[in-house]
């Protein structure tokens, strides 16, 4: 038996030696070392023996196996090891090719619209504040002289909520305009002020294609000693020459805001036909970007400030209107649609 196990042991290395490929090696795991192998028979078979040659036999057959077993470990790694080369090998990477691309994101257009006229208005010197969305009677309306029987206030499709201070069961409402800034920060500070508001307004309306229950407005207030209609001019022409070129054409006329005395809007000569008339200016040549005017006496008295010394300016402006003009974008809903075929264009 002695002569056998060492014959197996000879005739298993050289097998071993010989393989190349993980197939294979299995093969010979489980020809040499399986439960049906002959190096398992004989040590199943040591039984039969006498004692002195059973424990002989036994520990060689033991040894053969323990052996067996650490080659083929062996083994193992070096064709493991091989495979791995000839993988890489077949699988080479040029570090001189580019990377995949990678999917950022990017600002909404209006978000876009809106960093783009406060860094107009801070190289003018204005501060840019924000307000609440959720405003009261009083800013809203009364202290910009727009009192309970105003007929302006059906100038503003209100939404008024459910909660109040006070006892006026209608005292809050979700702000028509940012112009309630105006007085909220005049009741805090000292002229001399120069500030814009963005934010959201909220006007009870149908929602169509140049109206929305929800938009974004910029109010810009100044005020000081002798400020005049020329600052107000000079201030907004600037800024249109910035946002739309400076060889765009811009105008103003009369206009009427109950927070202003005079009050006037301000237009653009129209981008698409430069002035020659279309559908989309109406065929006027001018399309209207905003509305401004100087500070009404009786808005600076409500704030404590005396309209013999002080006076200054107020303008706002439609944010979703600058880039719908710009870009010719015909409907104001799909700045909030989620549709990325229209936000990857910007």
């Amino acid at each position: 038996m002695e002569t056998q196990l060492q014959s197996l042991r000879e005739d298993a290395l050289a097998s071993l030696e010989a393989i190349t490929n993980m197939e294979s090696l299995n093969e010979w795991r489980v020809q040499y070392l399986g439960r049906k192998s002959s190096l398992n028979q004989i040590l199943r078979s040591l039984k039969e023996l006498p004692p002195d040659e059973r424990q002989k036999n036994g520990a060689l057959a033991n040894q053969i196996k323990n052996l067996l077993k650490n080659k083929l470990q062996e083994k193992t790694g070096q064709i493991e090891e091989l495979t791995l080369k000839d993988s890489l090998k077949q699988q080479t990477l040029d570090v001189t090719l580019p990377g995949k691309p990678i999917d950022i994101g990017r600002l909404h257009p209006l978000t876009q619209t809106i960093r783009e006229i406060c860094n107009i208005f801070g190289s003018m010197g204005f501060e840019t504040i924000e307000g609440p969305e959720i405003e009261q009677d009083y800013y809203n309306f009364e202290a910009l002289n727009i009192p309970e029987d105003h007929p302006a206030r059906d100038m503003f499709a209100t939404m008024w909520t459910d909660y109040r201070v006070g006892d006026d069961p209608n005292n809050l409402l979700l702000r028509t305009h940012t112009s309630p800034m105006q007085i909220r920060i005049m009741e805090k500070r000292r002229p001399p002020i120069r500030v814009i508001v963005p934010g959201r307004v909220y006007r009870y309306e149908a929602s169509d294609a140049t109206h929305e229950s929800m938009f974004h407005q910029i109010e810009g207030l100044a005020v000081s000693e002798n400020i005049t209609l020329a600052e107000l001019k000079g201030t907004l022409f600037e800024f249109a020459s910035r946002l739309f070129g400076s060889n765009r054409k811009a105008r103003f006329r009369c206009d009427y805001f109950p927070f202003v005395e005079p009050g006037v809007e301000m237009a653009i000569e129209c981008i698409v036909c430069n002035g020659a008339g279309c559908s989309l200016c109406h065929n006027t040549g001018w399309i209207e970007i905003l509305g401004g005017g100087m500070v009404h006496p009786n808005v600076l008295k409500r704030v404590g400030y005396d309209p013999a010394v002080y006076s200054g300016f107020a303008f706002g402006m439609g944010i979703e209107r600058i880039p719908m003009l710009k870009y010719g974008i015909e409907d104001i809903r799909l700045f909030c649609g989620n549709d990325m075929r229209f936000l990857r264009q910007f």
